[in-house]
């Protein structure tokens, strides 16, 4: 960020910020970043788990093709470094910021280049790739501070659903925690 940058800071969120961005922001839209696909490959201890037992949270892949669907959300500049110090700090568990560029839900056309954070598979947390299944019973026992792993799947997937979001990865992640819930409660 320079001086000469007068206008906001946009931030993409993809996960939690989807519906709980916890900062100040002057604008919130749908928003597209192509190339990507979002995964529960990213390991959380300090939100959705704990050190021992950790929880399953979104990242970014790079995946030809692909179209991960989230928010953006304008940050005014007079707030940029504050708002990015309380997201450094939301995210540290093994997330990096990068730049690139948003497009709009439908159609092409490239409005933002969005802070965005992904973690990589070079961080101590992350988890990587598993079947559906041992995500999702994997999902279903982790706890931690910011509350359960399994809320965090099922708000992030009524998010999608509330937009008119396709995000199979999410979606099938979240039928298979429901399905348990209906055979726990049987």
């Amino acid at each position: 960020m320079t001086s000469r940058d007068a206008g906001p800071v946009w931030v993409f969120g993809y996960g939690s910020l989807v519906w709980r961005p916890a900062f100040a922001h002057r604008e919130r839209r749908p928003a597209v970043l192509h190339g990507f696909a979002r995964r529960f490959w990213q390991g959380s201890t300090d939100h959705r788990g704990v050190p021992g037992a950790p929880g399953r949270v979104v990242t970014l892949i790079e995946a030809p093709g692909a179209h991960c669907w989230g928010m953006a959300y304008a940050v005014e500049r007079r707030d940029a470094e504050a708002v990015l110090r309380l997201l450094d700090h939301r995210e540290q568990g093994g997330y990096d910021r990068h730049q690139r560029t948003l497009h709009e839900p439908h159609g092409d056309r490239a409005f933002a280049s969005a802070l965005v954070y992904v973690a990589t598979a070079s961080n101590p947390d992350w988890l990587g790739p598993a079947p559906l299944a041992e995500i999702a019973r994997q999902v279903r026992r982790a706890h931690g501070p910011s509350g359960s792993n399994r809320e965090y799947v099922l708000r992030l997937a009524a998010s999608l659903r509330e937009h008119g979001a396709r995000d199979e990865h999410v979606l099938a992640l979240a039928a298979l925690v429901e399905a348990e819930d209906a055979e726990a409660a049987a």
